[in-house]
């Protein structure tokens, strides 16, 4: 039973309302609601595939690269940007914890010059296009080839030494994840964003222990931490003790999320396919089971998530690793009907057939996953760029309407009030302006107008609060307003009749 998050009145004050709140009550119910869809782009910044651009770049043109961005995830509709902030124990954004990023400044532990915060720049820019914004951490990769130049004293591989293992030799050091230490580090570094800035999730890839290629092809070099464990007296087979360390760090990390702001949601895009036979006739180069050590299903089952985005980056046609068969595995795991939001790859979009490829994945997920679909694209540059026509594809066709991403009641399942709202008419046309009741966080707002007995709807910010509507072509007979909170439940349309003299 959903709630509206404001006091009940009592029965008696009930039946002193005029007969027309009701009815306006059951015009409200009428109206149909906006497509329901998370529409979301990962923005990696390792290697600075999407952002920025280079290593060192001025500031100006950082900002720039931000504005263009998101103007693109806004004309195409997508209503989420996944945002890459720690690739490497690292921060592109102001941290005391760990160092500025060598793929922002060119320089790991240079700060901006002059001096700005990304993240808080991205979360300002982001909402006011009503585009939430998810932080994209990497729990335990303390070094990636790419990062060029010496490590910063602050890295963790030079300050913490001890709770960091060297992998081959192409350049990777990795945070060992058995290791308490290693835990209460990566979730301070989550709790720190969490706390410090208006963020709408934190988010982590498939990289929880490592792929073997790392370490040319040998097991994760843990030896001194298994050591220890065995000879506390621990009984688990070392692949179940490095899963188990895992899966506490996940469940922790939800655990304090919850208690600390319980909207902002945690989401896992792990390797597409949970082990190899799993669905049965599928295959898989690799056991993320029992390599990467990500029991991601029990995490799924459990309800330690809020969404799961797996990394479905194979074609429907392809029959080992079909994009449906997979698909329909995972929907099968939603045991505690959390959201799943699969990731497509995007980066082969203009290779033939590839963008028509990604918009049948789409469709094949709104068909699996009816009641919330959505999908992840990775990555974000190639939308930029629009390869293969895909961009223009989505703005035309599947994105043409904006869409709410789903609501997740387990969250919070109280309704935000109505807001008030006027309708006036002014000098460039009516003008509808509102503002809200109750004391709910509003993120976005819903106005529809209806034309010709016919209802159309704009999604906006939560810091809109009036628009002026053009009185050109079939007159608006009504409006409405809504609200909706940070976990996407929308409250009651407030419904305004236009009288003849708005329209003049």
């Amino acid at each position: 039973m959903h709630r509206v998050s404001r006091f009940t009145w009592p029965l008696a004050a009930l039946a002193c309302f005029p007969v027309v709140a009701i009815h306006k009550a059951a015009l409200a119910d009428q109206i149909p609601s906006p497509t329901r869809e998370f529409r979301a782009a990962w923005v990696a910044t390792v290697a600075n595939i999407d952002w920025p651009s280079k290593p060192g770049l001025p500031v100006e043109q950082q900002k720039q690269e931000i504005i263009v961005i998101l103007d693109k995830c806004k004309e195409l509709n997508l209503n989420a940007v996944v945002l890459q902030v720690r690739p490497q124990a690292d921060a592109l954004y102001a941290s005391d914890l760990e160092p500025w990023s060598f793929f922002l400044t060119g320089k790991q532990g240079q700060a901006p010059e002059p001096l700005y915060d990304p993240l808080e720049l991205w979360v300002k820019e982001s909402h006011s296009r009503g585009i939430e914004l998810h932080t994209w951490l990497n729990p335990y990769r303390a070094n990636h080839p790419s990062n060029e130049g010496p490590l910063a004293d602050s890295s963790i591989v030079k300050a913490r030494p001890e709770m960091v293992v060297k992998l081959g030799d192409q350049g990777y050091y990795w945070m060992d994840p058995a290791l308490k230490a290693v835990q209460d580090h990566s979730i301070a570094v989550a709790m720190d964003i969490l706390r410090r800035y208006d963020i709408d999730g934190i988010h982590f890839d498939d990289y929880f222990y490592p792929y073997r290629e790392y370490h040319n092809g040998q097991d994760f070099p843990d030896d001194k931490s298994w050591a220890a464990y065995v000879g506390a007296g621990g009984t688990m087979s070392r692949n179940d003790w490095r899963r188990a360390a895992v899966n506490t760090f996940i469940e922790r990390l939800y655990r304090e999320m919850k208690a600390e702001k319980p909207w902002v949601k945690l989401g896992i895009s792990p390797f597409g396919i949970w082990r190899p036979g799993y669905p049965r006739g599928t295959t898989s180069g690799i056991d993320q089971y029992d390599v990467l050590y990500a029991d991601v299903r029990l995490w799924f089952n459990e309800g330690w998530l809020d969404y799961m985005t797996p990394q479905l980056y194979w074609p429907t046609s392809q029959i080992l690793q079909s994009y449906p068969l997979v698909l329909n595995w995972w929907v099968g795991e939603n045991t505690r009907k959390r959201a799943l939001w699969p990731g497509l790859t995007i980066s082969g979009a203009d290779r033939e057939g590839a963008a028509v490829e990604a918009i049948n994945q789409i469709m094949i997920t709104r068909g699996m996953v009816p009641e919330g679909p959505g999908n992840v694209f990775f990555s974000m540059r190639h939308l930029v760029q629009n390869r293969g026509n895909l961009a223009t594809m989505l703005a035309e066709g599947v994105y043409a309407k904006q869409a709410l991403a789903p609501a997740m009641p387990w969250l919070d399942d109280s309704l935000p009030f109505p807001p008030q709202v006027l309708v006036k008419s002014g000098a460039n046309g009516l003008e509808v302006s509102w503002q809200p009741d109750g004391d709910k966080p509003v993120a976005l707002w819903v106005l529809y107008t209806e034309r010709d007995k016919s209802w159309d709807y704009q999604i906006l910010p939560g810091s809109t609060l009036s628009v002026v509507q053009p009185l050109e072509g079939k007159p608006i007979t009504r409006v409405a307003v809504s609200a909706v909170d940070r976990v996407g439940n929308e409250g009651p349309k407030k419904v305004q009749a236009i009288t003849r003299g708005d329209r003049r």
